[in-house]
């Protein structure tokens, strides 16, 4: 299975953007479908967005519908969540994960490979 490292977090004022990185290890990367979620302190964990295989199929959540967009490099093993407009909300950390099961419907697919997190932090 594919290990994950999340790369790209940072502190950002408020209407800023950031890019994170999801780094992926094994060759079988482009077989899984990839998500970001992020956890705020005290709150639950919760997926923001996710793309299937190849990146046809994609989730957002409501919260970043607009300013958040997922994307792949197969070739270069590495998953991408490109943030813009930031806002003080979107501070947390944040997650990549993979779900190895086969199919287009990312926003339902359970998630069960982890990387470590990286904290992004939005000042107003």
């Amino acid at each position: 299975q594919v290990q994950l490292v999340e790369s790209g977090g940072g502190f950002v004022q408020a209407g800023g953007s950031l890019r994170l990185s999801c780094a992926a290890s094994g060759r079988t990367f482009s077989s899984y479908a990839m998500a970001w979620f992020r956890q705020a302190p005290g709150k639950e964990r919760t997926k923001v967005a996710a793309t299937n295989w190849s990146g046809q199929s994609t989730y957002y959540a409501d919260s970043v519908k607009g300013r958040f967009t997922a994307s792949r490099d197969n070739a270069k093993n590495t998953l991408y969540l490109q943030m813009n407009n930031l806002k003080p909300e979107d501070t947390a950390v944040y997650y990549c994960a993979a779900s190895p099961t086969p199919s287009d419907l990312v926003a339902r697919l359970p998630y069960t490979i982890w990387g470590q997190g990286t904290q992004v932090t939005v000042s107003s």
